[in-house]
């Protein structure tokens, strides 16, 4: 079988591989032991080995490796089972590869050319096989079997697949079966007559990791509090680890992060959950990623095809993405082509005739006078016809506008906190907001020479328009490598505004609803609740050296953009920083435009930053650290402790460098964020941190690495820009004699694309997965840690008796959140409550518990007592208690029947 192409190391594996054949760029290995005749030790060793393993997770015997001439570095492109299967593969390179690679001069030219080949034939192999391969019941079956009889969950626990694997303790591996289940990670070995079971949950999970040991090249790590867990997964470790990660993402975020995190409806119930489900989320998250799209978006499909591009005068091969509201379509090579064509836009969706040249053909139609032609469509008629039904309800929606219903059931918790009596608004005028950007109003003008100034953005103003005659004006546009490119010059001022919103397809949500933000406005305005106070207090600190935000007419615009919103979005209210995001899109926007781009940027762009524990951000400063690690390894070697970096940029990430550079130079950033998304802000942010390494790197202590982030930062000039440059607030404090050397925003931004920008949104979106659990997990101990504070004074116990009684009450929380449904995890943890208060156990939980941590001996009279205990300290009557109660209650106890030893199952 193709394999996707894995660099290898040679030197350690000449002992385990004979080389069958070679020729310049090709080996073809047999694994020793395979075939050998009179085999050697070595040979008899690793095929005793390799006997031992189960079937399905052996290594394949034979394998071809790419070796590019004069390069010490090797690939994995191929394996086999049999020594026919292998030289099938080796054949076909013969006869396709190896004479066409003789007309590249260039090493890397060669690898990249069968590495994309490899790639291209495992995905025609994958997509014919799909079709072919279903989930065989009768061996499932048997599974779940094994699954209920060996570990005794009740039958809600549901099993979602199982694979034959090896779980390694120290160097020797145990042979058996991993169970990936909806709450744990399972394993059960019965091998050489000693049994064992390992069992973890999935909340449990600190960090999964794939790495390689001493023995093994690719294994998958579990960390949990503590402990490690390596297992060896062979041929199958790609599907199993990418099922491990979607596992713990989900069951984590189900229960440590329901405030924030929204479960598709083919995750609400455990129950139901299937492997297919958690690929499609996957996949889905993959595809709102990608093109910034709401969260609220089904993908329904995605198929190969190629669309005629006019630029290039050719097809461009890539995919097809369908949804609710969104036809989009990505070229298989990253930057070639994006297109993103709301359905709201489509005039027609038709078949063409089906020829030898375009087969299988469709034209879409848009209103702006342009259509779009993709051909090589499989399917072609379920595709049609799905477009087809859901344009159509797109229309009748258009024609009908759902308009969000203003009330309780819309609003939530804020319009039980308003203290203003309610009046109809009908009855009341309507509220006047800014019909045009406070740009146009306040527009400030630089010192220097205006003739060259306005030369510059007229310059840029041609090119735009010369770009939007051969590339499109509106949201369908086509999105390329040339669009890019004028975007990092800077948009021009006087268009600034409209490509923010083409680009986050603001202009969509401003299409569709229509009085929408003069309603909100008119509902929210008057009213005062916590949220409007805090809004209130950080008006006048938004840009104030913004003669825009120094009277009233900007300053009431603010509210009212920032009020709207906190009405529309309960969950979010207001956080910091949302004022001076806000008071940027001002500038540049509409007072409606504005309100758009930042439900855009809250809801789509930057997901779970804007909450009480700004979730979003913190992982991606967790993400950030690790591209430090791997794109600047110098630096991240002499600061051995990048947690003092992240917690510097968490505002880099908040306001997009609004509050920490030049407003003339931020605005630069904002508009390289709003075509990439937050990868634009992880590689400046690199870029930053590479233009100051050497600075950074002589840098004594946390103190002085802040003070040349900020100086530098400072100091990030656009020269081009038409607005005057404010002044420098680090001279300014510090009375700074010495010149310090300025840096183009410009060249800042070209460096940061030239430099770091290959990283795609699949491995960003992987990095946060990754990260999301560690974060979460840290806010885990961070609550743990404030409990056990707060509860040890009123107990007796020591402090590590207390950790130990404190995860056994947790875990007994999550074992009845587990089996109990969704309605149970929402009443009994939030994540807002106090820390002692945000985990509950009933009756029947504390009983178990206060039978196991009792120092007398179970008897007739235990249950009663634990229930008179329960009732005692239920002091709200809600059938419920925190763990505040329960130790106190043990403790008092033991303080008077003396002290014993509690333990609990692992």
């Amino acid at each position: 079988m193709w394999l996707k192409p894995e660099e290898v190391l040679l030197k350690n594996a000449l002992r385990l591989w004979v080389t069958h054949k070679s020729n310049q760029y090709f080996i073809l290995q047999r694994r020793r032991g395979h075939g050998d005749g009179a085999a050697k030790f070595t040979g008899r060793l690793v095929g005793a080995l390799d006997a031992v393993l189960d079937s399905n997770a052996r290594v394949a015997p034979f394998r071809i490796l790419l070796q590019v001439p004069g390069s010490q570095v090797y690939s994995s492109i191929a394996c086999g089972a049999t020594m026919e299967e292998i030289l099938q593969h080796w054949e076909w390179l013969e006869q396709n590869l190896l004479h066409t690679l003789s007309v590249f001069d260039n090493k890397d030219d060669i690898a990249n050319f069968v590495k994309g080949k490899v790639k291209g034939l495992i995905a025609e192999e994958t997509s014919s096989k799909l079709a072919e391969q279903e989930e065989d019941p009768e061996k499932f079956r048997e599974g779940l079997v094994k699954f209920e009889s060996r570990f005794n969950f009740p039958e809600t626990e549901k099993l979602i697949t199982f694979y034959s694997c090896c779980c390694w303790k120290g160097k020797v591996p145990r042979q058996g079966w991993l169970y990936l289940s909806v709450n744990h990670l399972c394993f059960y070995s019965f091998f050489l007559g000693k049994e064992l079971k390992l069992i973890i949950p999935w909340v449990e999970v600190q960090k999964l990791e794939r790495t390689s040991n001493v023995l093994m090249a690719d294994i998958i790590m579990v960390y949990t509090c503590g402990k490690e867990r390596e297992f060896s997964m062979f041929l199958d470790i790609n599907e199993v680890f990418r099922i491990m990660e979607q596992l713990a993402d989900v069951t984590i975020r189900r229960h440590l992060d329901n405030e924030a995190f929204e479960l598709d409806q083919n995750l609400k119930q455990p129950t139901q959950i299937t492997k297919r489900d958690l690929e499609a989320r996957a996949q889905k998250e993959f595809f709102r990623a990608m093109f910034k799209l709401p969260r609220t978006e089904r993908l329904y499909d995605v198929v190969d095809c190629s669309l005629w591009t006019p630029f290039s005068r050719c097809h461009t091969p890539g995919r097809i993405y369908t949804s609710d509201s969104y036809i989009c379509f990505a070229s298989k090579e990253d930057g070639i082509c994006t297109v993103i064509i709301p359905l709201k836009e489509v005039v027609s969706v038709e078949k063409m005739e089906d020829t030898s040249l375009l087969p299988n053909p469709i034209i879409i139609s848009i209103r702006q006078q342009m259509a779009f032609q993709f051909i090589e469509l499989k399917d072609r008629e379920s595709l049609v016809n799905g477009l087809l039904q859901r344009l159509q309800q797109v229309n009748m929606s258009t024609l009908c506008p759902r308009n969000l219903v203003f009330g309780k059931e819309g609003f939530g918790n804020m319009n039980i906190m308003v203290n203003e009596d309610t009046e109809s608004r009908s009855e009341k005028e309507k509220l006047p907001t800014n019909a045009e950007a406070l740009m146009s109003s306040f527009h400030q003008t630089s010192s220097g020479n205006p003739d060259s100034e306005l030369t510059r953005e007229q310059i840029k103003e041609r090119l735009w328009m010369d770009h939007f005659a051969e590339y499109g004006r509106t949201v369908c546009m086509f999105r390329t490598e040339k669009i890019r490119k004028l975007v990092a010059m800077g948009i021009p001022e006087s268009l600034r505004g409209e490509l923010w919103l083409i680009f986050s397809d603001a202009v969509t949500d401003l299409a569709t609803h229509p009085d929408y933000y003069s309603r909100l406005v008119d509902e929210s305005m008057g009213k005062s609740c916590m949220v409007t106070e805090e809004i209130e207090r950080d008006l006048h600190r938004s840009l104030p050296e913004h003669p825009a935000f120094q009277n009233e007419t900007g300053i009431a615009a603010l509210r009212r953009v920032l009020t709207a919103y906190a009405y529309r979005n309960p969950k979010i209210g207001y956080c910091q920083s949302m004022n001076i995001l806000t008071s940027v899109l001002l500038l540049y926007a509409k007072e409606e435009e504005a309100f758009w781009l930042l439900v855009a940027v809250c809801e789509r762009m930057l997901p779970d930053y804007f909450n009480h524990r700004v979730l979003g951000a913190q992982v991606d400063q967790s993400v950030f650290e690790e591209l430090v690690h791997e794109r600047l390894p110098e630096l991240a070697e002499h600061i051995t402790d990048l947690s003092t970096l992240a917690s510097i940029s968490l505002s880099w990430f908040l306001t997009l460098f609004i509050s920490i550079m030049p407003l003339q130079s931020a605005v630069n950033v904002v508009d390289c964020f709003f075509f990439d998304g937050i990868q634009a802000i992880f590689q400046i942010g690199l870029a930053v941190l590479d233009a100051t390494a050497v600075e950074l790197c002589s840098s004594k202590d946390d103190a002085q690495a802040l003070m040349i982030l900020s100086r530098f930062l400072e100091h990030v000039r656009n020269e081009e820009s038409p607005l005057p440059h404010t002044g420098n607030l680090h001279s300014l404090l510090n009375n700074e004699q010495e010149l310090y050397p300025v840096t183009d925003i410009a060249d800042l931004i070209r460096d940061s694309y030239e430099k770091f920008g290959n990283s795609s949104v699949e491995q960003i979106e992987h990095l946060r997965c990754k990260h999301r659990i560690r974060v979460l997990q840290s806010h885990e101990e961070t609550t743990k840690q404030n409990v056990l504070r707060v509860v040890a004074p009123d107990v007796s116990f020591l402090h590590e008796d207390l950790e130990d009684l404190f995860d056994m009450f947790k875990r007994e929380h999550f074992i009845s959140c587990y089996w109990e449904g969704i309605s149970s995890l929402i009443d009994r943890h939030d994540p807002r409550r106090a820390y002692a208060e945000q985990y509950k156990i009933d009756s029947g939980q504390f009983t178990s518990l206060f039978k196991l941590c009792s120092p007398w001996p179970w008897g007739s009279h235990t249950e009663a007592l634990a229930e008179r205990m329960f009732r005692l300290m239920d002091e709200n009557q809600d059938s419920l208690i925190e763990f505040k109660s329960f130790a106190w209650c043990l403790g008092n106890c033991i303080s008077v029947y003396g002290y014993s030893e509690f333990s609990y199952y692992e």
